[in-house]
């Protein structure tokens, strides 16, 4: 018969086993943690039975709950739908004026529209609308095509320099590079231009040059950008006596501009948003430029 080894300590019978002196005591699992395996392993046949389960081929078990996930989710999505079909109907029939008036619906705008910003906009605006290189900041309060909702709206349903057939077009000349002014007319217009947002620039030595190109102005940029260059919103032609700049307002950049062209793209949105999306987003963007100090 095998004599059983004992712990002269706990007084436990040992495995057998020993590792550098160290023998294992033969314990039995915890009482609780051995209730919990049961519980756990129960619970686990029983939900078999309850949940959708087994795949039976093209099918699987529906469980005695008759729980759909699926099902679940989609009755969810039409909640959701139901829950914004008032204030979406009425973000599609009012009128902005009355929107913008109303709190409520403004801070469901600046919710929902943050969504819907991000979700179409943000990938050449920015997630923050601020825009980045040769893409316009929304959020300093100056608008080439005009301010209003309403004139953003239009921009985005027919886009800019799109074939959309009512598309805004906007396109700046390649003064330089057609042939339509000398290279030293170039510089000069560029000076002058640059002497509106800067009037350090006007020393005594740039006075002559400036002077230049402001007759070159008047004679070749004014009919877009008004004889006082502060643009015209009906032709796109942007205000350049305000220091917001598109593609960059330093007097290199202004004359690679003038030389060169410029020649941006909206696409149009009027196929791929609804016409309360549309609306919601106007009035978004509209909004965050009227926020900024």
């Amino acid at each position: 018969m095998e004599v059983k080894e004992q712990d002269p300590v706990t007084g436990r019978e040992t495995t057998g086993h020993e590792w550098n002196g160290i023998k294992e005591l033969d314990t039995p699992v915890p009482r609780g943690i051995l209730l919990f395996l049961i519980v756990t392993h129960i619970w686990a046949v029983a939900w078999w039975f309850f949940a959708p389960t087994w795949p039976l081929g093209t099918t699987y078990t529906k469980g005695l709950l008759g729980i759909d996930q699926r099902t679940t989710v989609e009755e969810r999505v039409v909640e959701g739908q139901q829950a914004r079909q008032d204030w979406m109907a009425r973000i599609e029939s009012e009128p902005y004026d009355q929107i913008l008036a109303d709190e409520n619906l403004m801070q469901i705008v600046r919710s929902s529209g943050r969504q819907l910003f991000g979700d179409n906009c943000a990938a050449c605006h920015g997630r923050d609308a601020r825009g980045r290189a040769n893409y316009p900041d929304l959020t300093d309060g100056d608008w080439i095509w005009g301010s209003g909702p309403e004139a953003i709206e239009q921009t985005m349903r027919v886009g800019v320099n799109t074939e959309h057939p009512e598309s805004r077009i906007g396109q700046m000349p390649a003064f330089g590079r057609d042939g339509m002014l000398e290279r030293d007319q170039v510089r000069a217009v560029a000076a002058y231009v640059y002497s509106l947002t800067h009037p350090e620039f006007s020393t005594p030595e740039n006075v002559e040059r400036i002077e230049a190109g402001q007759q070159v102005f008047a004679e070749t940029c004014s009919a877009c950008h008004g004889e006082t260059g502060e643009g015209s919103a009906e032709a796109g032609a942007p205000n350049l006596t305000d220091n917001y700049w598109l593609y960059g307002g330093d007097l290199d950049t202004i004359i690679a501009t003038v030389h060169g062209g410029r020649q941006g793209h909206m696409p149009t949105w009027d196929e791929r948003l609804t016409n309360a999306e549309i609306r919601m987003l106007s009035l978004y963007v509209h909004d965050l430029g009227n926020r900024q100090p």
